[in-house]
């Protein structure tokens, strides 16, 4: 029995044996697995709660700082990249302007002009007034004023119509002098580089017959001896009246006979008696007349313009290089286009360090095509209208003009409805082509410029004087921070405000106090008011004699209930233009020192010809 126990107990032995044997492997197995539970568990009370609450730290900067930063504002280097890169149109006809980051449309600009709530075509009240620039019956003539041994020249500066203001005011200023007035000089040297002559541009005879009774002018100076009188030459200041041409050229005209007056133009004071003011409108609106050969191509280019639309519209577009980078506005470019102008604006080394910021804060940065377009579309027109545009070589080409192109792409110029070789005499000189842009921007039933220069504000006083045809200049100082934001609020109220802050700019009667601005954009002098039972009144024809109108008495401008804003003096009229020749006295009598100059001397009045910026950007 003991035997078979002990067999049976070895026999539980070996099984047990093996049993150990066989579990040995599976055994390590859990227990390798159970110690990396035990480290794997003690990583995750450890280390978790570290990367959460870093996680946590991140997510609260990123909110503080979302809410901390300021929303999204379209700067001006987006404008000429706007809708020149995200253009569409949806099946409404409706132009959407997309920002690069966001597909949703944030400033919709229709097609169609809408209600603007007045008539697009006209100005109101017009009616109510016209050109009246007669002399009055106790003007001096010619015959008896004019001394007959006092000759004045003048020598005129810039372009076309900055050319234009100078021979103007010439007019005038032979008249105080008491003088003959030679045919002025043209310009050939400036940056326009046109080599034409007076009798080239402007009919010179009819020039001098219908000024025949105001001022005695000649052609040429008269020989002395045998041989050509050789003027004297110099300078007067700036915005000199009439007592300073007195004072400071009647000593040298009586010992030298023949004065000639070099870069002539704005030289004349704005604030003259009201027949001299007249006086300088019988010369510009009546004797300055473009040849022949000019008036032709421009009523042919005119009458092209009535056969595709009834009405049109013309724009003069400065948007030249040369323009912008003497303004000194950032247009958009980037680093290319500071470099580019900012080369061609050191030919200028009077010229101050450009702010671009502070420039157009002030508003005298040129509108963008886009912003124009902008503008017009703002203002009630659509996209049927036919445009007119006067303009040079466009900075960026077609890439610049593409937003607007798409706004009206019923675009025109001289070079699209005019052949190659209708324009062949006229296309070497800048002066002739400008009086064709001149011809017809000046018939336009509307205008509007993207600037506030010489041709603009021409164009503006001579659209006064004929029958305050509609003249829109932008109001570039409150226009500008809308075009900068316009991507932050909706069409209509954008619309809105580009009405509202267009009032005083558009063209119409009184919208200027009389007396402020340059007298050629505001020919107050020669606009009269008619009376109860003639408002129906026909303004004097253009290039007619002034002698065969009736004289009429002037109204007081300023009872008139139409707009008048301060906001068009700029800060540029305010720094010179204001600032005349009698000024200058009250400052010497108030003991201000101030160069003096013995007129006795003539020598002393010779100024020497120190560089002066040209004006000819804004022309």
């Amino acid at each position: 029995m003991k035997k078979k126990k002990r067999d049976v107990s070895n026999g539980h032995s070996s099984i047990n044996m093996n049993s150990v044997i066989n579990v040995t492997p599976l055994s390590g197995v859990v227990f390798r697995t159970a110690v990396l539970r035990r480290h794997l568990r003690r990583l995750r009370h450890h280390v978790f709660p570290l990367v959460s609450a870093v996680s946590g730290c991140l997510l609260l900067l990123l909110a503080a700082f979302s809410l901390l930063a300021p929303s999204p504002v379209l700067h001006h280097h987006d404008h000429l990249s706007l809708l020149r890169h995200y253009h569409s149109s949806d099946d409404n006809g409706v132009v959407e302007a997309r920002s690069n980051s966001d597909e949703t449309a944030t400033f919709r600009v229709p097609e169609s002009g809408g209600s603007s709530g007045r008539d697009l075509w006209s100005t109101r009240k017009s009616d109510m007034f016209h050109g009246c620039s007669n002399a009055a019956d106790n003007f001096a003539t010619a015959d008896v004023k004019t001394h007959s041994n006092r000759y004045l020249l003048i020598a005129t500066s810039g372009g076309l119509n900055q050319q234009r203001t100078g021979i103007t005011d010439a007019v005038v200023a032979a008249y105080i002098l008491n003088a003959t007035l030679v045919v002025p000089k043209l310009d050939q040297k400036s940056f326009w580089k046109d080599s034409s002559n007076f009798d080239e541009i402007f009919d010179v005879d009819w020039f001098i017959s219908s000024l025949s009774k105001d001022v005695e002018i000649i052609k040429q100076l008269p020989t002395k001896g045998g041989k050509p009188m050789s003027p004297y030459t110099m300078r007067v200041p700036r915005k000199c009246n009439a007592k300073c041409y007195q004072n400071r050229l009647v000593p040298v005209l009586n010992k030298k006979h023949a004065v000639q007056l070099t870069k002539f133009d704005y030289r004349l004071s704005n604030k003259l008696d009201s027949n001299l003011q007249k006086l300088r409108c019988r010369a510009n609106y009546h004797a300055l007349k473009f040849t022949d050969l000019i008036n032709e191509m421009g009523k042919k280019l005119l009458d092209r313009m009535r056969m595709k639309s009834k009405h049109f519209i013309a724009l003069h577009l400065r948007f030249e290089p040369d323009m912008l980078a003497f303004s000194g506005c950032d247009f958009g470019g980037g680093e290319k286009e500071r470099k580019e102008l900012g080369k061609i604006r050191k030919r200028w080394k009077t010229l101050h360090a450009s702010n671009p910021d502070k420039v157009r804060r002030h508003g005298r940065c040129p509108l963008t095509p886009e912003e124009v377009g902008l503008m017009l579309r703002a203002l009630g027109f659509g996209s049927d209208i036919h445009l007119y545009v006067a303009s040079g070589e466009v900075y960026g080409g077609e890439e610049t003009l593409a937003p607007l192109k798409k706004l009206f792409p019923n675009f025109h110029s001289k070079e699209t409805i005019a052949s190659k070789e209708e324009l062949t005499p006229f296309s070497s000189f800048s002066s002739r082509m400008a009086a064709l842009d001149f011809i017809v921007c000046d018939e336009s039933d509307v205008f509007i410029t993207n600037n506030n220069g010489n041709m603009a504000r021409m164009l503006a006083g001579r659209r006064r004087y004929f029958g305050h045809k509609p003249t829109i200049r932008p109001n570039a100082k409150k226009l500008s921070p809308l075009f900068m934001n316009r991507n932050n609020m909706t069409w209509e109220e954008f619309a809105s405000k580009l009405r509202t802050s267009q009032i005083g700019f558009m063209g119409e009667p009184n919208e200027i106090k009389p007396g402020r601005g340059e007298f050629h954009e505001n020919p107050a002098a020669c606009i009269c008011r008619a009376s109860s039972t003639r408002s129906n009144e026909v303004p004097i024809p253009q290039n007619e004699s002034y002698d065969s109108q009736n004289i009429h008495k002037e109204d007081d401008m300023k009872k008139d209930s139409g707009y008048v804003t301060d906001e068009q003096i700029t800060e540029d009229e305010q720094d010179w233009s204001e600032i005349d020749y009698t000024e200058m006295n009250m400052n010497r009598s108030q003991g201000k020192v101030l160069p003096s100059v013995r007129v006795s001397d003539p020598g002393l009045l010779l100024k020497p010809d120190e560089p002066e910026l040209e004006e000819f950007f804004s022309d």
